[in-house]
């Protein structure tokens, strides 16, 4: 969705060679049918960016897809703080199970296996 958007902005063009447009039309090849009513919105210099970036029609293309982007999602706040808690349980409880594992293992990984040799049968 978001290079349709992008593509949509940045898509007006003269239309090709026996293509007629109605009075006020716009001819853009990313629009189905490729004629717009709505003459292009973006042009160089029409903002100014604090940073210096330099306001180009690509750039503001994109910053307009980001936003609308960035906007449409609703749960996105949400889910950071759930992801921030998921990561503090998870975190807990591998701390939790490297100490369960150290206190379990550690006697039986000290252990010492001895064998007794017994004696043989003579009836064999």
């Amino acid at each position: 969705m978001e290079d349709y958007i992008f593509h949509l902005l940045m898509g007006y063009a003269d239309p090709p060679p026996g293509r007629e447009l109605e009075p006020n039309q716009h001819y853009n090849p990313y629009f189905p049918g490729g004629a717009l009513s709505m003459a292009p919105p973006l042009f160089d210099e029409q903002v100014e960016y604090a940073d210096g970036t330099p306001a180009t029609v690509s750039q503001m293309a994109k910053d307009v897809t980001e936003f609308l982007t960035w906007s449409s999602d609703r749960n996105h706040d949400q889910r950071k703080r759930v992801l921030f808690k998921v990561i503090i349980v998870v975190g807990m409880a591998a701390v939790l199970a490297g100490v369960y594992k150290r206190k379990k293992w550690a006697n039986i990984k000290t252990r010492k296996v001895m064998y007794k040799n017994r004696p043989v049968p003579k009836d064999i």
